[in-house]
């Protein structure tokens, strides 16, 4: 029997009970999703898990409870609201632990949808934009079902799986969800600079994506032997590794390679990753473990956040009470920054919110996750400019955060610093 079926004929494998995974974010293979999706009605207690997924999530949907149910690692736009009306839940994990989930059998797999690029003349496909925890997935799930497009560029690392171990492959001609690059404002680019002023010549960086990372390495070019070992990465690298500034000739793991779990950006991007030898994608268990990390020199790791207290704990998850992303892997790098020698371990957010609310506040919102402890964090960035807690007390840590927090809310910053600390 050929493994080639139509995506209605591979949906079958899927049966009421089972525990499906889907491909992460550019990679949701949207032709298996809308075929799971449509069986819904002979379906019941279907458990979904994934990582941050662009695109729809029809299964996440409230008419599709008694189907499916999600269970995610990272809570992306697409699920946010259906986990606030409890038709979804919520997984705190260190995205570097998620592969051991499937692995040692916390969480066995029944089945993984993919998205992967055409086998070559061996038999090899790969799986393209997102090794992450997909690896994993592929090698665990008691069936593979896989959307074989030639949208899905080549990449060389952990991103190899065998056309023999598929078990279920659907043929489509199907884009990647893009995500175009931010306008910068004003403030994204003095955090940018200031964040820019703080990388050492030679350091292997990590960042995301987004308008503060974007503006970050646009203020990158007139660095020199940069590295790039990350979770993921979007277009803001291509120019920097097209000037030389991106080479990764100091690093100790990988050198001259950009390694990565996942990328996330444009066709542009996916062009630049086809084929690309330069381009390693690992699997995050490997990419986010912290030994690893910590091995390249001056590893300068760049994060974002939602609030800080007045002692240094960040929130980067949640708004109070309601779920707004996930752990991710902003504490692996956090904490294997600060391991690497001559490392910086970065939050950056802008001083206040778009209603005019501080994000440096004396205490976290009621129900905020602490998503990095004040024992981890040394550097905050804001626009108005950097405070380095490392080795700082709760008093001189309040102060220097009043330092860069919005002058609109300095007074009433210092006003409950006094009452708590007495400074």
């Amino acid at each position: 029997m050929s493994k080639t079926v139509t995506a209605e004929q591979a949906a079958q494998c899927i049966k009421s009970g089972d525990r499906v995974f889907i491909h992460s974010v550019a990679a949701a293979p949207r032709t298996l999703i809308a075929a799971m999706t449509a069986r819904a009605p002979e379906l019941k207690d279907v458990e979904i898990v994934h990582l941050h997924t662009e695109g729809d999530a029809p299964y996440a949907k409230a008419e599709m409870a008694e189907s499916f149910h999600v269970n995610a690692f990272f809570v992306g736009a697409n699920v946010r609201n259906s986990l606030m009306e409890g038709h979804a839940d919520y997984i705190p994990v260190f995205l570097s632990e998620v592969p051991a989930l499937f692995r040692k059998g916390v969480l066995p797999l029944d089945v993984a949808l993919l998205n992967v690029s055409p086998p070559d003349k061996h038999g090899f496909c790969t799986l393209g934009v997102s090794i992450d925890v997909a690896r994993a997935a592929f090698e665990t799930a008691m069936c593979v079902i896989a959307q074989i497009n030639p949208r899905v560029p080549r990449t060389q690392g952990d991103a190899l799986i065998h056309e023999n171990d598929i078990d279920y492959m659907v043929e489509v001609n199907e884009p990647l969800y893009e995500v175009q690059m931010p306008e910068l404002t004003e403030v994204d680019v003095a955090i940018g600079k200031h964040i820019a002023e703080i990388i050492d010549d030679g350091a292997t960086i990590q960042m995301g994506i987004g308008s503060i990372p974007n503006a970050v390495l646009a203020a990158l070019g007139n660095h020199k032997d940069l590295g790039v070992h990350t979770e993921m990465f979007s277009d803001g690298v291509i120019p920097l590794v097209e000037s030389g500034v991106i080479n990764g000739r100091l690093k100790v793991k990988h050198p001259g390679r950009l390694v990565a779990g996942f990328v996330m950006g444009t066709k542009k991007l996916y062009d630049f990753i086809d084929d690309n030898p330069q381009v390693l994608m690992l699997d995050i268990g490997y990419v986010n473990d912290t030994s690893v990390i910590r091995r390249n020199p001056k590893v300068t790791a760049v994060n974002s956040a939602i609030e800080v207290d007045l002692t240094g704990q960040v929130c980067a998850d949640s708004i109070g009470m309601r779920q707004y992303s996930g752990v991710g892997g902003r504490m692996d790098f956090i904490r294997g920054a600060s391991l690497s020698e001559g490392g910086k371990p970065i939050i950056a957010l802008p001083s206040q919110t778009k209603r005019g609310e501080s994000k440096i506040v004396p205490f976290l919102k009621e129900g905020a996750g602490v998503t990095s402890t004040r024992a981890h964090v040394h550097y905050i960035v804001t626009e108005f400019g950097v405070a380095n807690l490392y080795g700082k007390n709760l008093r001189q840590r309040a102060s220097e955060l009043i330092k860069i927090a919005h002058p609109d809310h300095r007074e009433a910053l210092e006003q409950a610093a006094y009452t708590r600390f007495h400074c």
